[in-house]
Formats: C-alpha cells, structure tokens, sequence
C-alpha cells in the first residue's frame, strides 16, 4: 500500500481565510456578517446542523474550513420545491449532499416498517423533517436550483446504496444511488481523502467529470470504458472463488536465491544463447501482483441480474465484501443498463496525525443558535463523549461499519483524546464532571492492528476475530489502560464511562483491562453484546460463542466484588436474524430464564443495505461461502408472524405474548414447556389485565429505571435491556393481587 499525500499538506485555496467561523452559516444574514459574498462549498444535510465530530456535516466543514473553503449549511431542507436548496446561493465549486449520520430509511422506520416516533437527529426530536432516500431527493433538487452546478454525494446512505442493493422497505433490488441521484461523484466511506483532492482539484478548474482517479469515489461511465490502456476485466462469475481472481502474495514465502551465472571456459566454443530465465525475489513478485491487480477491474453481475436472481445477488455481495482491504482491493464495475457504476478501490485509512488534525479542528461543540433550547437527542446523547477510533475489524454480517468505516483501526493520539476531555470540561455546558463515553464503534479496539502491516495488505478474512481471533492480531490493551488512567486523572473530571461498544471476545485476553474498565470505568451498567445463545445463528452473524462471554461475565463479576461495587451486564439479543429458527430462539429462551434475564426492549433484525445477513435475508443463501445453487441454504424469518413469535421467545415473561408462544410450544412439540411451576417457560393461563401490568412493572424493571438509578442515559431505541437481579424481587402482598392469582389458579 503506497503512502498517500498528508492530508494537510495542500496549500490554503483561500490563504487569508484563516480565522475559523463561530458556526459556519446557514442563512445569508449569517453569510453577510461574515462578510462572504458566496460560499465554495454548500452541504446538505438530513440531521440538525450540530457543530461537533460526531457529526459529518461539521466534520467535513470544518476539514474544508481548515483548507481555505468557505462553507455553508443547508440543513434538513423542506424537499417539496428548489426553493430551499437556493437559500445560501449558488456554491462556487459544488454541492456536498448527505442523508445524515445514517441512512434516512433507517432512521424514520423500524424493523416493523412503521414510522419511528422521533427522530433522534432532530430539534424536537421531531419525525419526518426528512424524505425517504433523502440522498436522492436533495441530489435531484440541488440539480432543480443550480442545474449546472456539480453534485457530489457522500455520507452511509452513499456508502450502503453505492451498488444494487436489497430494499427491505420496498422488498426489492434497487439499482445503485449513482443513476437515480444524478450526481456527478460518489464518495464512501471515510471520505476526507477524496474530498480534500477533489475539492482543490475543481477549485483548480479541472471538470469534475474528468476526476476518475481518485479512491473511494464512484462514478457513472459508459458501457465498457477503462481509465486507460493497460487496464483488464475479470468477470466474476467465472472464478471458482469469487474475488479471487489472481494469487495473491504469500507474506510468508521466503526469498529465493538467484542462481549463480557460468562463464563459458577459456579456449571452448560457446554455446548458443538461451533464453535467460528470470528469477524474482518475493518483494518483486509481489510488487508485480501488486502492480497488476491496480490495473484490474472485477466486473459484478449487472443490476438487472442480481434484481431478479437471488444467487447471483449472494454472489455480488461475497464478491463486492472480498474486495474491501484497501491493501489488496481492486476497482469494481456493475452495469446499469448501457452505462456503468465503476467503483474505485476503498480510501486509504488516515494515519494518527491526520485523524487528530480532523478532530483538533475549531468545532463550537454545540448545535447552532438557530435551535434555540430545543432538545436535541443525539446531541444529549453524545455531547459528553469522545470518539477515540473508527473502524471495526469484527465483521459482523449485520452491522453497517465495516461497509462504511473499514476493517482497519484508525486511532487518535493519545494528546488528542485528553484535549478533547479539556474542551469538554471547559466549553460543553451543563457538564457536571462526567465523560459518559470514550470508545467509538468498538470500545475496545483503540491502537490494535495486525502485527505485520504486509500480511495485513494481503489478508483477505471478513473479520480478525471469526471464527477465531487471527494470531497475528496484536490484542494489546496496554495503551487503552494508559489512555484510561490518564484521562481520569485530568482536574475536574470525576468519572469517564465506557458504555458500549466493548468485544469482550478480545477483552478476556487482557485481565488487567477487564480489571481496570470495571473497577473505575462501568458505572453500574455495561452492554455487551452476545446477540444469540446458539450456533446456528451466532455462525452466520460470525459472532464468538457464549464461552467468550461466560468468561467475561466471570471477569466482570469477579472485579466488581473486589471493587465493593454493584454493576450489571445489559447483553443485547437479535431476533429473527437469518440462520435463527424457532427452536434456536427456544432455546436462547430458555437461556434467559435460566440466567434469570427479563429483557425489557428487545431488536429484531432490520436488513441494512449491503449488509451480508441482508444478502442472508434476501437470497436464502450464505455469501460467508462459494455461493452456488446448491450451497448452503440460510433458514430465514421474512414473514411477520414468525419475526413477531421470534421477538416473543426473548420476551417469554410478558404475559401479552403467552397466546402466541403457547400456540407455537404446542406445535414445536413442546408442550411440556407450558405449565405454572419454575421449570416452565410460560404459565398455562393469562392474569386478569391489571394483574399482568402489575405483574410487567414488579418483574421488568424498564432502562429508565435503571439509568436513573446508575445516572446514565437511555439506552438507544430497539436495544436489549437487562438486569440479573442479586435476588428475587419480592411478591407483592395486595389483598387484591393474592385474591385475582387465586381466581386465576382455580380456572
């Protein structure tokens, strides 16, 4: 993997603009105090304008603003007209247009399809300031206000829909965002590397049309076309294994000797020549695969295939997921009709001075005045947070992270984390002395990576911890546990809280990390997240077994008791996952009562675009293997009977769903699991109504409960809560509650 250019060592495109904005402006009027005639770069966004890191509008407008740019917002844009999308002008260079921090059709709708009743991205937590597939809308209608403006799109809603995806919201195949937004460029992933090129490249004046070099960028090109000479095709479809097409460069493989020549002897006639036979070191054996596979595009089957062939749909996905280490990556290509969606290989990961220079930049670290006092949910939730890292290298086939973030840990300076703990203490109001979260996607991933960067270019594993943890991943937590204990000892904080995110597959490999993150880092509440009891689903989710957390649950029980402190493990379980059947989510029932779990909210799974259970869900097949008609066939939950029976099994206490697990019990054979006693599941009669609230209230202590007692938040919508209660709750003793259990045993 070449070194890319640092990503500030451009010149300023404006050398005087170099006093960062208090907001970067979302009116005119605010566009006329700063004295700004225009703006270079317009971003549109789906989600409140909120000036911190954790939010990609700011992020990428404060990048830019680091270059020179002058940017402003649009933000959440009324998309029945133009209208709106002309409010700051027209911009210089272009439009940058997002859904969000995530996919619009996610954030407004559940697992169920129904509309959410708040959108956490909102002031007011208002619902609907937002279009389904937002990134379309506003692309079509920046084109509507400035028709020969250049659109570029970026954001998850980009990165997830960037090929022909399946739609759980319309139960289809959809093409590629590309042709349906009409947009100029495509950026996914983390994008900061193709946008500061392409940005300074067009203020440059080169047409952004002639911009097709760039990673992680996508594009649309007619049929057939290659950047330029020298470049081949591989189909697909014709590899054994898809997605690998070449051999690959063995890091292992020891270097041959070349041989050594003989002159011809004094005085004898020479021979004729021959050919001589070249013998390559491994380093130049793999510089020319290298080298090869740069100039080679792997042509996916065509959107009009994989829409209507589940098979070959599978086979895409295993293909399209095979090729994202951006060390041994190839360009990919899907036809859409008679033109193309050609993909660059994935963006080059930041190194740890340039993720600091992105997260060092002037944010004002609260939502724009324009919000007045309004509540702003994901604001509330992260505004005492630090974000160490991004990426994710566990693979897990239902989560969206490694498709947008990457498999390769991108870390902060440990001097970038503790200014950023500073700043909160000193700018973020209403800050009492606690940092209510410091990890990013996984908690426990900080500075962890292959221990050998060229095996890490040529890995081609899903994940580094599936199906078991790959031996030459470095598990270290050593420079977590300093980062910990530094940052606990700033003046003025009293508490810094690691809340989620955790793997406790590869926290077990380090004791004295578990011991450290309970004895001063759970304040009283940790999620985890088993997700499944059994095998069958766990492998398609390529999610470790219950050993790892037995183990840790060992650990975390054991530290606690040391520390004199009462915490609880709140693990989250999937419903209806493909891979599950009901005898699996019978099981994983038994499991909690067992264990004594009385799961208060509970997620069933949503299919996310280009996920890999999403191609599980939609094809019947495993793309985890060779896909083939006659390959392995994925048990799957599509109807809403079972997905209800299945989020049922994980709420077994709830006497609203005893009428539909009984029914189930009965005709699964299990009949002996309905009775009154400890050993059954579920009792053979329901309460009179007001009983079984009573009874909800008594046993399921709800997440507001908890959090107020442990003084954290919420936890997120759709999550697992849970408590192991130290003893059984006692019975309530109501005359009236005895008398109806009495009536109710008689029937």
């Amino acid at each position: 993997m070449s070194s890319p250019k640092n990503l500030f060592s451009y010149p300023r495109y404006r050398p005087d603009y170099t006093q960062p904005v208090p907001f970067l402006p979302m009116s005119r009027a605010e566009m006329e105090t700063l004295g700004w005639d225009s703006c270079d770069v317009i971003l549109v966004t789906g989600d409140a304008y909120i000036d911190h890191p954790s939010f990609g509008m700011a992020l990428i407008g404060r990048l830019l603003e680091k270059h020179g740019y002058r940017v402003g917002i649009i933000s959440q844009p009324d998309w029945q007209s133009a209208e709106p999308f002309r409010a700051l002008g027209k911009p210089n260079l272009y439009f940058g247009i997002t859904a969000g921090n995530m996919d619009s059709m996610i954030n407004r709708y559940t697992a169920d399809r129904k509309i959410r009743s708040e959108d956490a991205y909102t002031a007011g937590g208002e619902p609907n300031k937002r279009p389904d597939r937002a990134l379309t809308v506003y692309a079509q209608r920046a084109r509507e206000a400035y028709p020969d403006t250049s659109i570029v799109i970026g954001s998850i809603e980009a990165s997830l829909r960037r090929i022909a995806h399946y739609d759980y919201w319309s139960d289809k195949v959809r093409r590629s965002v590309l042709p349906d937004s009409k947009a100029d460029i495509l950026l996914f992933g983390n994008a900061e590397r193709a946008l500061i090129e392409l940005t300074h490249r067009l203020a440059a004046g080169e047409p952004i049309k002639a911009i097709r070099d760039l990673r992680g960028t996508g594009f649309m090109v007619p049929r057939g076309w290659k950047p330029a000479d020298g470049w081949s095709e591989a189909n697909s479809t014709r590899v054994d294994t898809p997605g690998r097409i070449d051999p690959h460069p063995d890091p292992y493989e020891m270097k041959e000797k070349n041989t050594e020549s003989c002159a011809t002897p004094e005085g004898q006639a020479s021979k004729p020549a021959e050919q001589p036979v070249l013998i390559l070191s491994r380093e130049e054996r793999q510089a020319a695969l290298k080298e090869q596979r740069s100039r080679t595009v792997v042509r996916l089957p065509a959107y009009e295939q994989v829409k209507d062939d589940p098979v070959m749909y599978a086979h895409a996905s295993r293909v399209f997921h095979l090729e994202s280490n951006p060390g041994n990556a190839r360009a990919l290509v899907q036809a859409h009709g008679d033109r193309d969606v050609w993909l660059n290989p994935p963006p080059l990961p930041l190194a740890m001075d340039e993720m600091d220079g992105v997260f060092d930049a002037a944010y004002a670290r609260a939502p724009h005045p324009s919000y007045g006092k309004a509540r702003i949910p994901a604001w509330e939730m992260i505004r005492f947070s630090v974000n160490i890292m991004r990426g994710c290298f566990g693979g897990c086939t239902f989560c969206s992270i490694t498709e947008h973030e990457g498999r390769i840990i991108q870390s902060r300076s440990e001097p970038s984390i503790l200014r950023e703990v500073e700043l909160i203490r000193d700018k973020t109001k209403g800050f009492t002395g606690t940092i209510s979260d410091l990890g990013g996607p996984t908690a426990n991933m900080y500075r962890l990576a292959c221990k050998d960067k060229t095996i890490e270019e040529s890995c081609r594993r899903l994940s580094c911890v599936y199906p078991s943890i790959c031996v030459n991943l470095n598990t270290d937590h050593s420079k977590l546990i300093q980062l910990y204990r530094k940052a606990r000892a700033i003046p003025g904080i009293k508490k810094i809280l690691v809340s989620s995110g955790l793997r406790y597959d590869l926290a077990v490999r380090s004791p004295e990390y578990v011991k450290e993150l309970v004895t001063h880092h759970v304040g009283g509440l940790l999620k985890i997240a088993p997700e499944h009891s059994e095998e069958g689903p766990l492998s398609k989710m390529m999610k470790p077994g219950m050993g790892a957390y037995d183990e840790f649950k060992r650990l975390f029980e054991k530290y606690s008791k040391e520390a004199g402190k009462e915490q609880y493990l709140i693990p989250y379980f999937i419903a209806a996952h493909p891979g599950t059947t009901d005898e699996d989510m019978l099981n994983l029932a038994l499991w909690l009562k067992k264990n004594n779990f009385r799961l208060d909210q509970v997620q069933t799974f949503l299919p996310t675009p280009m996920a890999l259970a999403t191609a599980m869900y939609h094809s019947r097949k495993n793309p985890l293997h060779k896909v083939t008609e006659d390959s392995e066939a994925v048990e799957t939950v599509r109807t809403g009977k079972i997905r209800r029976l299945h989020k049922a099994f994980l709420r077994y206490h709830d006497p609203e769903n005893w009428d539909i697990l009984r029914e189930a019990l009965v005709r699964m054979g299990r009949g002996d699991l309905i009775g009154n006693t400890d050993r059954h599941l579920v009792p053979r009669y329901n309460p009179p109504p007001g009983v079984a609230a009573m009874e909800r209230r008594r046993e399921t202590p709800g997440p507001d409960k908890l959090a107020k007692k442990f003084g954290q938040n919420k936890p997120r919508p759709g999550a697992a809560v849970v408590r192991t209660p130290s003893k059984p709750a006692a019975p309530m003793k109501t005359a009236a509650r005895q008398a109806a259990v009495a009536k109710t045993r008689r029937k």
